[in-house]
């Protein structure tokens, strides 16, 4: 899969039927890997409310931690109100140990943090035995090809240590090979079920099977969920992982 141009990353070029699919793979994602009964789930993608109301909407009771510097739907924290609940935090000290069954942090929500090991520990302290946690980061794909744009050619071949990566608009990403969000995972004795691209379909391959058939997504979706490239980062703009508290 080519690398997409960072204008792309957030949905607004002019990739739109490759979007569709994008978010049509990660909610049939999170739909296989929410628990089968109804249970406790933290999440920590950001405060956009689509991932704590597809989970509140499955029988779960959700507490979404909010971005401070992101504003909020009003009507989806309305609609998810009964089993949805907001809290404003900068970390995760305001719960008990071992309090929650499973956590969510998509939306690149590791990549953002940057003291991702921190943030990790203490994803698994409050995390249950048995506990679940689903983490989507960038990849170095992503991080070499926005690199690549920016000409720092020199950084490129410093693939085995941290690659932080600055945006545009001045925000800093930290990009992830399969190898090191293994690492930050089992440094928190958390044990990987699984890791895989989110996406190893092209956007050319989407764009033109969507554009002869609208009616192909659902069958695109199955055919990128039953593929299995596990740890396989030579491919696609993120990674996504789920792992087990032991």
């Amino acid at each position: 899969m080519l690398p997409i141009p960072a204008e792309e990353l957030n949905g607004s070029g002019t990739l739109g039927p490759y979007w569709t699919f994008y978010r049509a793979v990660a909610a049939e994602q999170l739909t296989r890997w929410l628990p089968s009964q109804p249970s406790v789930i933290l999440d920590l993608s950001g405060g956009r409310g689509r991932w704590s109301g597809q989970a509140s909407r499955a029988g779960h009771r959700v507490i979404e931690v909010l971005d401070f510097r992101r504003t909020v739907d009003a009507q989806s924290r309305l609609r998810d109100a009964d089993r949805v609940r907001h809290v404003r935090a900068d970390d995760l000290s305001f719960l008990p140990d071992e309090s929650v069954d499973a956590v969510l942090a998509e939306e690149r929500a590791m990549s953002v943090e940057l003291m991702a090991e921190s943030a990790m520990s203490d994803v698994a302290r409050v995390l249950r035995p048995g506990g679940r946690a689903l983490v989507c980061v960038d990849s170095l794909v992503l991080g070499m090809a926005i690199l690549a744009e920016q000409g720092q050619w020199q950084h490129l071949r410093q693939t085995g240590e941290v690659m932080l990566v600055p945006w545009p608009d001045g925000s800093i990403t930290r990009c992830f090979s399969s190898g090191q969000l293994r690492e930050l995972l089992a440094g928190t004795g958390l044990e990987v079920e699984w890791m895989r691209p989110r996406t190893v379909l092209s956007p050319s391959t989407v764009d033109h099977v969507l554009s002869s058939d609208a009616r192909a997504l659902s069958y695109l979706v199955r055919t990128e969920l039953d593929a299995h490239p596990d740890d396989d980062d030579t491919v696609g703009i993120h990674l996504v992982a789920s792992a087990r508290k032991r």
